[in-house]
């Protein structure tokens, strides 16, 4: 069985002089045709009481080309300047569904340096890329290759703040679903990375804190440069290669972690938790973030997506760490200190360990019941989670043998 998918393969290359510069001067076209488009539509609204759509932007951009002010637009492809504005559609649209917020402008020196082309602004043929207003193909290091005989829908040009290339091109490709009969719970945490209810606790490799040094260095020496001087663009690269080396090991841990969660189980079960919220802990908000949970949970969902897995997340208020996983039965008190308690039914639990487990047991529960996923803190009749609650009505009137 298999499924096809839309899929980004991403490399990085190395542009000539030529091809720098043209790149900069299309990413510079990009950002101006946004803002004036965003600014355009704000003020529309707040003066007219005017929708403008993408079609009206898409005029507005022509008239701009025709201009004394801006006729260097003309210099650029035009693919990348009517995709932003496509970009910026989406993003209203985003904000009118009540998924994201207003947007906002792009900076010149914050915001994400980027170009998509589409069909019609690129060639492709065996296996050299050529985009519009280049004579020459892109030097690109092919790490792996494309899907056999996919052709590429769209191309994205990027360069981040190391100042490294990259090129991501969008192709069909297809996902062979293999089938998996694994289940497993998974308990996200800071000592252990991941603690899955199997009883394996997997290491946190805390990438920040290992170039911690390296990165303060690199930061003391940023900040002692002049203001707009070369050596300060030199010393804010080498503080950018640094936090560019610690995600980049961050994403390819996460990477192989969920591929091997996915690939070796049908059903998974995770936490859903608010990072947001847990960041404004000042004494764990630098660890929390090295974590990254929420990349990890990003990745577990569109590869279980792809492969056709079930991924069940229990609701944030489940006391996972205080209900014992033999019995049921609800602590009253765990503080974070306490890593390993003994329930009164004599049952002693790895807290972490114990925690997976529960979640596991609340997802299948939810799974199997169709019951709500948020449960009950305390039953006043029995003192048990839902987990066991539920596992009750299920079984109730069923004689044994």
């Amino acid at each position: 069985m298999s499924r096809a998918v839309k899929r980004a393969f991403k490399y990085r290359f190395y542009p000539t002089a030529e091809q720098a510069a043209e790149l900069a001067r299309t990413f510079g076209c990009v950002r101006l045709v946004y803002n004036m488009a965003l600014a355009a539509r704000t003020e529309a609204w707040t003066l007219r009481q005017e929708r403008v759509n993408y079609n009206a932007t898409s005029t507005m951009l022509t008239g701009w080309k025709k201009t004394d002010e801006l006729a260097f637009l003309n210099d650029v492809s035009s693919v990348p300047l009517q995709q932003t504005l496509r970009h910026l559609q989406v993003a209203f649209t985003n904000f009118f569904a009540k998924r994201a917020r207003y947007p906002t402008f792009k900076s010149k020196k914050k915001s994400r340096r980027s170009a998509e082309y589409t069909t019609s602004g690129f060639r492709y043929r065996d296996g050299r890329l050529t985009l519009a207003k280049m004579t020459a193909p892109l030097d690109i290091v092919w790490s792996r290759p494309l899907p056999r005989g996919a052709t590429p829908s769209t191309v994205t040009v990027s360069q981040d703040s190391a100042g490294r290339w990259f090129v991501s091109l969008l192709c069909d490709d297809v996902i062979e679903q293999t089938p998996a009969t694994g289940q497993v719970g998974v308990d996200a945490g800071l000592d252990s990375l991941l603690t899955l209810s199997t009883g394996e606790k997997i290491t946190n490799p805390r990438h920040e804190r290992r170039d911690r040094a390296a990165l303060a260095k690199a930061q003391r020496n940023l900040a002692k440069k002049e203001t707009g001087s070369a050596n300060r663009a030199k010393a804010r690269l080498k503080v950018a290669r640094v936090h560019a080396r610690i995600t980049d090991r961050r994403r390819d841990h996460l990477h192989k972690l969920t591929t091997r969660l996915v690939r070796e189980n049908q059903t998974i079960v995770i936490e859903d938790l608010t990072v947001r919220n847990m960041v404004k802990n000042h004494s764990l908000a630098r660890a929390i973030s090295d974590a990254a949970w929420r990349q990890f949970r990003t990745l577990l969902e569109y590869k279980a997506d792809w492969h056709g897995r079930d991924v069940v997340v229990v609701d944030r208020w489940f006391p996972s760490s205080k209900v014992c996983s033999a019995c049921g039965a609800l602590a009253q008190r765990m503080p974070l200190n306490v890593r390993s308690w003994t329930c009164p039914c004599g049952m002693s639990h790895d807290r972490d360990v114990n925690a997976a487990r529960t979640i596991l047991a609340e997802g299948l529960s939810v799974i199997a019941c169709g019951g709500g996923v948020r449960p009950q803190r305390v039953d006043a009749r029995t003192g048990r989670s839902s987990v066991k609650q539920e596992t009750q009505r299920v079984t109730a009137g069923i004689p044994r043998l």
